[in-house]
C-alpha cells in the first residue's frame, strides 16, 4: 500500500507539470491582456487621452513582466511555485495570489466536502431504497427526481431560487456567508445558524446534481447484484433480506460510486463555483471569473492548478478506498 501510494504521488509531479504548461497557455491564449484593462480603466475612469493611456499600460507591463515572452512569464511563475511557494502577484486584486487563495478556497473546499457527504449519504440511500422497491411509486418518484437533479443546469436552478428569494421572499441578505452583526463575531451555535441560513441554497443546488447521479448509479448496480447468482445462494440459505442485501449485495454494488469519488471533489467544486457564481459569494468561483475577465492570470492559473491537485488527489484516495472495500484488489503488484 506505501509502494503504491508513493508510486502514486511521484508519477503526480510531473503530471501537474504538463498541466499547468497547458493551463497557462490557454489562459494567455486569447489576445489582450492585464494591461489593456489598465488601458481601458484610464480612458473610461480617469479621463486619459487613448496616447496617455497606452503609456501607461506599457508601463504597467514592463513593471509587472507582462512585456517577456509566454515561455519566461511561465517559467517566472512555475519558478516561484517550485523554489519559494509564491504563486505571483495578483494584478487585480493587488495582493499575493497565495493570499487571494487563502482566502477563498477553505470555504470553497468546505462547501464542495459539505455537498459531496451530503450527496452521497443521500443519493446511495436512496438508490438502495429505489432498488429494493423497483417498480413501485417510491421508485418512480425517486427516478424523477434522479431525471430532474442530472438535466437541470445548476446555474438555472440558481438563478430561479435567487429571484424567488429576492423577488418573491425579499431576502435583502444575499451574497454573503453571514449577516453583519455576525462578521467579526466569535462561532456559537446562532453564528451557525445564520452561517445556514445564507449558504443553503448554494448547499442544495451542489448537492442535488450528486444526489441524483449516486442515486441512479447505485439503483442500476444493485439491480444488477441482486441477480447474481451468489446472491440467490445466500437467499437460499435463510439469510434475512436485510443481511443478504446489506452484508453482500450493497459492498459489490458501491464499486463503480468508490472509483466515481476520483472525480466527484472537483465536479462538487465545479458546482459550488457556478452556484457562487450566481449568489456572489467570496468563493473560488467570482474569483477565477473576475480574474479571466480582466486577464489576471496568476490568479486564473493557480486556481486552475488547485483544481487540477483536487482530481488527482481525489483518484489516489479512490483507488485507496477501493481496496479497503474489496481485499481482493491487489495494486501496485502486491501479492
Amino acid at each position: 500500500m506505501l509502494r503504491f501510494l508513493t508510486m502514486r504521488i511521484l508519477s503526480a509531479i510531473p503530471l501537474l507539470l504538463l498541466l499547468s504548461v497547458v493551463t497557462f497557455s490557454i489562459i494567455q491564449a486569447p489576445p489582450g491582456d492585464y494591461g489593456d484593462y489598465i488601458r481601458s480603466m484610464a480612458v473610461n475612469q480617469g479621463g486619459a487621452t487613448p496616447e496617455q493611456a497606452e503609456i501607461q499600460a506599457d508601463a504597467y507591463r514592463v513593471a509587472n513582466g507582462l512585456d517577456q515572452p509566454f515561455v519566461t512569464q511561465y517559467f517566472n511563475w512555475i519558478g516561484g511555485i517550485l523554489t519559494r511557494f509564491d504563486f505571483g502577484h495578483s494584478l487585480y486584486y493587488n495582493k499575493d495570489v497565495g493570499t487571494v487563495v487563502t482566502e477563498r478556497l477553505p470555504a470553497t473546499i468546505a462547501l464542495a466536502l459539505v455537498c459531496h457527504i451530503l450527496a452521497s449519504v443521500l443519493g446511495i440511500g436512496l438508490g438502495i431504497l429505489a432498488a429494493t422497491r423497483q417498480y413501485s411509486w417510491v421508485d418512480t418518484t425517486l427516478g424523477i427526481i434522479s431525471f430532474l437533479g442530472m438535466t437541470i443546469p445548476r446555474f438555472l436552478l440558481a438563478i430561479i431560487i435567487l429571484y424567488i428569494m429576492v423577488f418573491r421572499l425579499n431576502v435583502q441578505e444575499v451574497g454573503m456567508f453571514f449577516s453583519a452583526k455576525y462578521g467579526g463575531a466569535p462561532w456559537s451555535w446562532d453564528k451557525f445558524v445564520n452561517l445556514v441560513y445564507h449558504v443553503w441554497p448554494v448547499v442544495f443546488i451542489a448537492t442535488f446534481g450528486g444526489l441524483a447521479y449516486n442515486m441512479r448509479v447505485m439503483r442500476a448496480n444493485l439491480l444488477d447484484v441482486l441477480n447474481a447468482q451468489y446472491i440467490e445462494t445466500a437467499r437460499a440459505k435463510g439469510l434475512p433480506e436485510a443481511a443478504v442485501i446489506m452484508k453482500h449485495a450493497v459492498p459489490n454494488a458501491l464499486h463503480p460510486l468508490i472509483a466515481y469519488q476520483g472525480v466527484v471533489l472537483p465536479y462538487m467544486l465545479s458546482g459550488e463555483i457556478e452556484v457562487a457564481i450566481v449568489f456572489g459569494l467570496a468563493t473560488v468561483g467570482p474569483a477565477i471569473v473576475g480574474s479571466m475577465g480582466v486577464g489576471d492570470v496568476f490568479v486564473t492559473a493557480t486556481f486552475m492548478l488547485v483544481l487540477a491537485t483536487t482530481l488527482i488527489i481525489g483518484n489516489i484516495i479512490a483507488d485507496l478506498l477501493l481496496v479497503l472495500i474489496d481485499p481482493r484488489i491487489r495494486l501496485g503488484g502486491e501479492a
